[in-house]
C-alpha cells in the first residue's frame, strides 16, 4: 500500500479520508464544516490545509486535486492566505476564547479576497471554552455564504454534541507503521532511521517528522525511559521524590498546564516500554514501540508476571486519564509510584 492516496495531497494514511474529500469537491457536495478528530500529531491539522488547498488551488488538473506547488497552495499549507482565518490556543492561554470566534464570525462575512471562499481553520478547538463553541454553534447554524469550517479535535467528548452534530465528522486512527516508514525513507531519510522514527511515532506521521527535525525528543525519550529503568529498584521514598521534581513547577509563574503538558510525555514513553515488555512476555518480538530498547524488555519481561506487566500498563494509564481529568499531578504521580511494580535492588 501507498503512503499516501492521491500525491497531490501528500497525506500519509487516511486514503479513505482523501478519497471522501475528494469526492465531496468532485460532486459539488462540500459540506459547511468538517470536524477531524484523532490521537495528536495523526494528521488531522495537515489533512484539514490539503482538503483547503484542494478547494482553493487555481492550478489543479482536476477537481478533488491540488497542485501543490502555486502560491494558493503555498500560502494555504503555510496558514497565511489571505481567505484562511485560524483559530487556536493563544500562548499563555489555557482555553480557546470567545472574542476569538467572534473575530472569526466577522472575517467570515467578509467578501473573499482571492480564494472564492472563506475557509477557517480552528485548531484543538476541544480546548475551547463552552462560550466559544456556543458562540460558533450559531455560525454552524446560519452559514455564511461559501464559507468552510475545519475544526480538528482530539475527541468528540469534550465539544457540544449540537456542535458535533452539525460537523461532517472524520475519525482518523493511526498510521500503519509501515507507511509512515516508507514516507520518511522517500524524504531521504536512512533505512534503520525512518525505521525507529516510524515505531517511536505510534502511528503518528506528525510525531516522526517531529522528532526527525527536533533531536532531543528523542534525548529526553531517551532521559524518561532511563529514570524508569532507575525507578524499577527504587524504594517509596525514591519514588516520592522523583515524583515530588517531575511535578514541580520550574519558575514560580508557570501555569500547571504547563506542567502536565511536560508530564504526559513521560507517562506515554513509560506506557509504550510497559506495553512493550508485556508483548515480549507473549513471544511477539515484532512491531514494537521500542525496539532499541531490547535490554529493557528482556528485563521486565523476565521479571514481572504477565498479570504484574498487565497492572504496570493499568497504573500509567490510570495516571493519565486522571491527569487529562485536571487532578492534581503530583498526587498522581505518587499514586503511580505506589502502584507501579517493583524490582528487587540489583
Amino acid at each position: 500500500m501507498g503512503y499516501n492516496a492521491r500525491m497531490s495531497w501528500a497525506i500519509v494514511g487516511h486514503e479513505w479520508a482523501v478519497e471522501l474529500l475528494s469526492q465531496h469537491i468532485r460532486a459539488g457536495g462540500v459540506r459547511h464544516a468538517y470536524l477531524f478528530t484523532g490521537p495528536d500529531q495523526v494528521g488531522k491539522r495537515t489533512l484539514a490545509l490539503a482538503f483547503a488547498m484542494a478547494l482553493t488551488c487555481p492550478e489543479a488538473s482536476s477537481s478533488g486535486e491540488a497542485c501543490g506547488q502555486c502560491r494558493t497552495c503555498a500560502s494555504m499549507r503555510s496558514e497565511t492566505h489571505p481567505d484562511l482565518s485560524v483559530v487556536r490556543l493563544m500562548e499563555g492561554e489555557s482555553e480557546v476564547k470567545i472574542d476569538q470566534v467572534r473575530e472569526l464570525q466577522h472575517r467570515l462575512a467578509l467578501t473573499p479576497r482571492q480564494a472564492g471562499r472563506r475557509i477557517a481553520l480552528l485548531v484543538d478547538f476541544d480546548l475551547a471554552s463552552d462560550e466559544a463553541q456556543n458562540a460558533l454553534l450559531k455560525t454552524l447554524e446560519e452559514p455564511a455564504g461559501r464559507a468552510v469550517l475545519l475544526l480538528t479535535s482530539g475527541s468528540t467528548s469534550r465539544l457540544l454534541p449540537t456542535l458535533v452534530s452539525r460537523c461532517e465528522v472524520l475519525n482518523l486512527r493511526s498510521v500503519h507503521l509501515e507507511a509512515i516508514e516508507q514516507s520518511l525513507r522517500a524524504e531521504g531519510e536512512p533505512a534503520e532511521s525512518a525505521r525507529l522514527l516510524a515505531a517511536l511515532s505510534g502511528g503518528r506521521p506528525g510525531a516522526a517528522r517531529e522528532m526527525r527535525a527536533d533531536p532531543e525528543q528523542l534525548t529526553r525519550r531517551s532521559g524518561a525511559l532511563d529514570d524508569l529503568s532507575t525507578l524499577l529498584s527504587a524504594n517509596r521514598n525514591e519514588r516520592f521524590a522523583a515524583a515530588e521534581t517531575w511535578a514541580r513547577k520550574r519558575k514560580k509563574d508557570e501555569e500547571l498546564e504547563a506542567v502536565r503538558r511536560r508530564v504526559r510525555p513521560r507517562l506515554i514513553t513509560w506506557l509504550t516500554l510497559w506495553r512493550d515488555a508485556l508483548l515480549v512476555s507473549h513471544g511477539v518480538k515484532t512491531h514494537l514501540a521500542n525496539p532499541d530498547r531490547t535490554e529493557d524488555l528482556e528485563r521486565l519481561a523476565g521479571s514481572f508476571s504477565r498479570e504484574a506487566l498487565a497492572s504496570g500498563v493499568t497504573a500509567i494509564q490510570t495516571a493519565l486519564d486522571r491527569l487529562d481529568r485536571y487532578a492534581n499531578i503530583q498526587l498522581t504521580l505518587e499514586t503511580l509510584m505506589l502502584d507501579l511494580p517493583r524490582l528487587p535492588a540489583r
